[in-house]
C-alpha cells in the first residue's frame, strides 16, 4: 500500500522579551520556501525536510511537501504571519486523502494572540483531519512542550544534540516510527513530565555535563518494548508563557500498555534536572574580565574565542549589544575578529562608502540601550561591502544559503568587525569567511552565540571562553520582566522545595 504523507517545516523560537514582533516577512527573509522550491532548497541538506525525504524513498511514500518557513529568534509571531504559513499546511490538510501528517516544529513559538504556536496549529489541524490520523512532530532540543501538544501529537522526536546536528536524523526516526502507526502496527501516544524550572541548568548542552548520561539513558529506553522515542527537552526560559520549562517526553505504543514504566521513566529523568538545578557548568564572565583574558592569550594551537552568550541573536537577542566590543577596544585588542553586530542604519551607511575610506560610525546599541550597551561611536577603515550572502559548510547548516543582509566590514584599531542587517548567530566559519575573515588565522574571534558556535569554531580554537554583556539573553533571569510564568518557579524563586 502507498501511503501519502503531508510534511511541513514551520518553526520560531519566540523571545517574549524582544519588543520587535516577527511578521510574515522576518520568514521570508531567513527562508521561507514553498513546495517543490522548498525542496530544491533544503532536501538534500541536514534537515528534517531531508529526514522526511529520506523516509519517502524508502517506503514509497507520496509526499505533499507545504512549506519551509523558519525566522530568526524575535518578538511574538504576528496573527498574519501565523495565518498565513499555519494556513497553507491546514488547507492541504483538508484538500488531500492523506494518511498522516509530519511537522518539523520548534517547540517554543509563542503568537501575539495565543502563547502555544504549536499546540494551536496542531489543533487546528486536528479539526481539519479528525482524531485518528497520525501526526508526528519533530521538536528542538529547546521545545517548551506543552501538555496540548501531547495530547494533539501522536509522535513527538526532538533533538538529541546541543550544538544541534542531528536534524535529519531525529526526521527519519518520526518517520520510522509514522510508518508503523500508517499500518496499523502501533499506536503511538506521548506522554510528559515537568518540573517548575525556566530551563534545564545548563542550557541543554550534550557535550559535557549531565545531559550526556541523560541521553546514554534516553536512547537505551528507546530499546524496550513498545518505547518509541525518548525525548528531554531543556526547555526556552525567555518564553514569559505559562508552559515554560524543561520536560521529558516518551512516545510509546499504546498497544503493548506499560504507560506508569513509561511515565515513571520520564519522571525519574525530570527528577534529575530538578536535582541538579544548581550545577551549572559555565562561567559567564564580565566582559571585561573576557577582554582582559584575551589580551594575555598568547596563540598556540589557535585563536581564543569569546562567546557573548547574552546577546545571541539565535535566543532572540537583538545581536546589537555593544559591552563586549567595548570592552574588547578598550583593551587595544589586536588581529581580532568580532560579529555580528547588527546595526541596519549602519550598514546601508558603509554600502554608500568606498572600500578603503576612513568611515566614522555610530555603531549597536540602538535597538534597547538598557540590554548590552549604549551606541559606540568609531572611526576606521572600510574594508568590504557585500549583500551579505554565504553558503555554509560546516556540521550545522552546511550547503544551505543564508544571508545576513546587506553587510560590511570595517577595521577599528585591530579589530575587524562584521556589520550585518540581519540577525543570525555565529554557528558556521564561512560568517566570518565569505566576508574576507579568517577567524582561524586570527590570535582573538569574538562571535555572539550561546553554544551553536561549537560545532563549528572549537575545532580550530586554542581556549573557549563565554560572557554575558547584560544583553536580552542574560543569564539573570531576575533582570528580566516576567508575569505569565506560574510562580514560584526556579531560578526567580531561588529557595522554593516544589
Amino acid at each position: 500500500m502507498t501511503f501519502t504523507v503531508l510534511t511541513a517545516e514551520f518553526a520560531h523560537e519566540t523571545n517574549t522579551f524582544n519588543k520587535n514582533l516577527t511578521d510574515y516577512a522576518a520568514f521570508m527573509d531567513r527562508y521561507g520556501f514553498f513546495g517543490e522550491d522548498a525542496i530544491r532548497e533544503r532536501g538534500d541538506a541536514n534537515t528534517e525536510l531531508a529526514g522526511f525525504l529520506d523516509c519517502g524513498k524508502k517506503y514509497g511514500w507520496n509526499i505533499i511537501h507545504v512549506l519551509s518557513a523558519s525566522a530568526q529568534p524575535a518578538g511574538c509571531v504576528t496573527r498574519d504571519a501565523f495565518d498565513r504559513l499555519a494556513g497553507p499546511i491546514v488547507e492541504a490538510a483538508k484538500a488531500n486523502r492523506i494518511d498522516g501528517i509530519l511537522l518539523s516544529l520548534h517547540g517554543a513559538m509563542v503568537t501575539e494572540f495565543d502563547e502555544d504556536g504549536e499546540g494551536l496549529l496542531l489543533e487546528r489541524l486536528r479539526a481539519a483531519v479528525g482524531p485518528d490520523m497520525p501526526i508526528a512532530i519533530t521538536l528542538d532540543l529547546h521545545a517548551n512542550v506543552t501538555p496540548k501538544m501531547c495530547a494533539l501529537a501522536n509522535i513527538i522526536v526532538s533533538y538529541k544534540t546541543y550544538p544541534h546536528v542531528d536534524m535529519r536524523e531525529v526526521a527519519v526516526l518520526s518517520g520510522d516510527i509514522m510508518q508503523r502507526a500508517m499500518k496499523g502496527e502501533i499506536a503511538p501516544k506521548t506522554l510528559r513530565a515537568h518540573r517548575p524550572m525556566l530551563d534545564e541548568a545548563n542550557g541543554g548542552r550534550t557535550d559535557v555535563g549531565p545531559m550526556v548520561e541523560r541521553i546514554k539513558q534516553a536512547i537505551a529506553y528507546e530499546k524496550q518494548p513498545g518505547v518509541l522515542a525518548v525525548s528531554i527537552n531543556a526547555g526556552f526560559g525567555n518564553a514569559d508563557i505559562k508552559d515554560v520549562g524543561p520536560t521529558v517526553t516518551v512516545t510509546y505504543d499504546a498497544k503493548a500498555g506499560n504507560v506508569e514504566k513509561h511515565q515513571a521513566f520520564a519522571e525519574g529523568i525530570a527528577e534529575d534536572i530538578w536535582e541538579k538545578r544548581f550545577d551549572v557548568m559555565n562561567y559567564y564572565m564580565p566582559v571585561e574580565e573576557a577582554a582582559a583574558i584575551a589580551k594575555a592569550y598568547h596563540k598556540v594551537d589557535g585563536p581564543i574565542i569569546i562567546a557573548d552568550y547574552a546577546d545571541n541573536p539565535g535566543g532572540g537577542g537583538y545581536g546589537d549589544s555593544t559591552n563586549l566590543l567595548k570592552a574588547m577596544l578598550d583593551a587595544e585588542l589586536t588581529d581580532t575578529a568580532f560579529g555580528p553586530m547588527v546595526d541596519n542604519e549602519t550598514a546601508l551607511y558603509l554600502h554608500k562608502q568606498k572600500v578603503g575610506d576612513t568611515v566614522v560610525v555610530k555603531l549597536g546599541g540602538k535597538t534597547d540601550p538598557r540590554f548590552g550597551g549604549e551606541p559606540l561611536e568609531l572611526k576606521g577603515k572600510l574594508k568590504l561591502v557585500s549583500d551579505g550572502s554565504y553558503t555554509g559548510d560546516g556540521p550545522m547548516v552546511g550547503g544551505l544559503r543564508l544571508s545576513f543582509g546587506p553587510s560590511a566590514v570595517i577595521e577599528v584599531g585591530g579589530i575587524e568587525i562584521l556589520v550585518v542587517t540581519e540577525p543570525a548567530q555565529m554557528l558556521d566559519l564561512q560568517q566570518f569567511k565569505a566576508f574576507g575573515i579568517d577567524p582561524a588565522a586570527k590570535t582573538v574571534v569574538g562571535l555572539k552565540s550561546m553554544q551553536h558556535f561549537r560545532a563549528a569554531f572549537e575545532p580550530i580554537a586554542g581556549k573557549v571562553i563565554v560572557c554575558d554583556s547584560g544583553a536580552l539573553c542574560t543569564t539573570f533571569y531576575d533582570r528580566l520582566p516576567y508575569q505569565n510564568v506560574p510562580r514560584p518557579i526556579y531560578p526567580l524563586d531561588r529557595e522554593m522545595k516544589r
